[in-house]
């Protein structure tokens, strides 16, 4: 990348309740139904006795035409598969969970002829918090979210329903090394913008038009130091109230949808 940047950045902190799942799971009507839609490798369903009503239909509907497993249990079984109660009586098992490449992500930018937008989810642990960043970041038409292989939630159940069934729309792939993944965006011409609270100039000032990857730090601890010195610019959200911090899911989609609005997307 060249010398010439963009002029540049109160950034990310989150309240966190740890929800260890396990990945492979879909919990809940809404994450079951798009992951039907959107094609996903469904090894089998499991529902409740008891819920045979509303959009469980047509979920059933959808996996009879797919020819994908049914079976009826009891609602301790689907507590014990999903790792949360809140499964709305029915759960489907994934064949795997399907991580990309950040070339892929990258890639689909260039098929669509679009200016590539990456969030980066740093260490991100409340898998409520990283299903929201995956939802908001499919809703602001980002190409891919990445988040690292060994620290942070990966795409549990609890993180497939909160995203709203997003995580089967959206490119996501898994980085050893978050550090390096920042390098390999940066050698595709993205410039990398890290939301943080200690960042003197504000996210309003800055020009966020052309290819943007977006950092956002995990909850409490912010950006990594060396993910923050890795960023070409820090920028912050400025903040009028007494509490310092917003909720890593709320700076993200704030800062998503201020290039939205700078791109001038319709």
């Amino acid at each position: 990348m060249d010398a010439k940047r963009p002029a540049a950045g109160r950034g990310t902190r989150a309240d966190t309740a740890v929800n260890q799942t396990r990945e492979g799971v879909i919990a809940g009507r809404n994450g079951v139904l798009e992951a039907l839609k959107g094609g996903a490798a469904i090894e089998k369903i499991y529902v409740s006795k008891t819920e045979k009503e509303g959009s469980i239909i047509r979920i059933l509907a959808l996996a009879r035409e797919r020819r994908i497993v049914v079976a009826e249990c009891d609602r301790v079984k689907l507590d014990f598969l999903c790792g949360i109660k809140t499964h709305q009586g029915i759960a489907a098992t994934l064949q795997q969970t399907e991580y990309c490449e950040i070339a892929d992500i990258l890639a689909l930018a260039r098929e669509r002829g679009e200016t590539p937008l990456v969030v980066i989810a740093d260490e991100i642990e409340d898998p409520y918090n990283l299903g929201a960043i995956i939802r908001t970041a499919e809703c602001a038409g980002a190409h891919g979210v990445i988040i690292p292989k060994h620290r942070g939630t990966g795409v549990t159940p609890a993180v497939t329903k909160a995203s709203a069934g997003a995580v089967f729309h959206m490119k996501i792939a898994k980085a050893v090394n978050l550090a390096q993944a920042l390098d390999e965006l940066k050698q595709g011409g993205l410039w990398v913008y890290g939301a943080d609270g200690g960042a003197e100039r504000s996210l309003y000032e800055t020009d966020l038009s052309g290819p943007a990857a977006v950092v956002i730090g995990s909850e409490g601890r912010g950006i990594g130091r060396l993910l923050r010195e890795k960023c070409d610019f820090l920028v912050s959200i400025p903040l009028g109230g007494r509490v310092n911090s917003l909720n890593a899911s709320v700076a993200a989609g704030i800062v998503l949808f201020e290039i939205v609005r700078q791109r001038g997307v319709k």
